[in-house]
């Protein structure tokens, strides 16, 4: 009966997960068209995201065939390319600058974005430091001060790239599972409070990123127009749409007013076109995604992968949160795409890897021995002296 379960869950899983790329493959048609720098080809954003996707489903398979576990012993090379490749976006004439901010490597015609490739190398070292022999994860340097400093190693490549938005993903997702791991609450508090306030430096000493917090404070303020822009017509796009939609390839937004409706805003796009049915499909579709992806996560048959599964499910759950946060104008203006349905290849291309990462987990979480390390775990605070994974 269990594995039935789990089974549902997996077929829920890549189901939600094949409509959100159907989504985001069509409204990347409507939109792409009407984008500014799409080299006069109304199907350019269409191809090249429709190549990704092709990249994206090989790696899927792949990680789906080969055992997770693999990366256990091997963290240190995914980690050592992130940490390379973030570091070569800084270097004058490699990294490449668009928009103002310095996230991408150029090869030929084509670009990568290595802050994705740092959100698998986060979680996988986070569940490789939390699995090893005789861990200790109350302990405060161990447990605490080591791990949270392997993180920030890499964040403090990521925000000289002018990329909040990425830092603060990892630095959410670090938390939840030192969380889970056993970490000490108070540590967990101090944390947050550092993070906060290493944002609040940031923001002042960026004054593009001051503009626009200062923007979401005070929307209504002419000086900062400009900042909040893209938030006003993206709401605007929501109430457009109504119920049923505008109909495909009827939005008026992406004409021009909505500059970045094919990337990080295609959400309102989507909402404007095809109303808010569609909307609320794909909020269930990543609600799908956090819970089956979580009972897979659970049923995997050693702590390392409990771990890492809850980490790729929280990067890719917070990372949508944020997005329509931004979009909404819950949040201040940030740089990250909806995962699976934003144009951005390197995106589609991780997310999909993830996936098929949590495939390989629930494929070797049946049929044997789990590792007794931390197999009966227990979520309850009064048993907080052993790990809850």
């Amino acid at each position: 009966m269990q594995k039935r379960f789990v089974v549902i869950n997996v077929f829920l899983l890549v189901l939600a997960v094949a409509a959100l790329l159907t989504i985001g493959i069509v409204m990347l048609t409507s939109t792409g068209a009407y984008a500014q720098d799409n080299k006069g080809d109304p199907n350019y954003y269409f191809s090249r995201q429709l190549m990704w996707l092709c990249v994206g489903a090989c790696a899927c398979v792949a990680a789906a065939l080969i055992d997770y576990r693999w990366m256990k012993d091997r963290w240190w090379i995914l980690y050592a390319i992130a940490v390379v490749l973030l570091a070569l976006c800084l270097v004058p004439h490699i990294g490449k600058k668009i928009n103002g901010s310095r996230r991408w490597l150029g090869f030929g015609g084509m670009t990568l974005q290595p802050s994705e490739i740092a959100k698998l190398a986060v979680p996988v070292t986070l569940a490789w430091w939390y699995s090893r022999e005789k861990m200790q994860p109350r302990e405060f340097l161990r447990g605490y001060v080591y791990p949270l400093g392997i993180v920030l190693f890499i964040v403090a490549l990521i925000v000289p790239e002018v990329d909040l938005g990425t830092s603060t993903l990892l630095l959410c997702t670090t938390m939840v599972l030192m969380f889970i791991a056993g970490a000490r609450m108070p540590y967990l508090v101090l944390s947050a409070g550092m993070v906060v306030g290493a944002l609040a430096l940031a923001i002042y000493v960026m004054p593009q990123r001051l503009d626009r917090l200062m923007a979401f404070l005070h929307p209504g303020d002419p000086k900062y127009a400009k900042e909040v822009y893209q938030q006003a017509h993206g709401l605007i796009a929501f109430g457009s749409g109504g119920l049923s939609g505008l109909g495909l390839g009827n939005g008026r937004e992406k004409h021009g007013y909505l500059p970045f409706s094919f990337t990080d805003f295609i959400l309102p796009a989507t909402a404007e076109e095809l109303g808010l049915v569609c909307t609320l499909v794909i909020m269930l579709c990543f609600l799908i995604v956090l819970v089956s992806g979580t009972v897979i996560a659970m049923r995997a048959s050693d702590r390392f992968g409990r771990l890492l599964g809850v980490g790729i499910v929280m990067l890719i759950a917070l990372q949508a949160a944020m997005n329509v946060g931004v979009v909404t104008m819950v949040l201040p203006n940030k740089g990250l795409p909806l995962p699976f349905i934003s144009y951005g290849g390197s995106s589609l291309a991780f997310c999909l890897a993830s996936i098929g990462i949590l495939v390989s987990i629930y494929r070797r979480g049946f049929g044997e021995k789990p590792d007794p390390e931390g197999v009966n775990f227990n979520l309850k605070l009064k048993h907080r002296k052993t790990p809850r994974i």
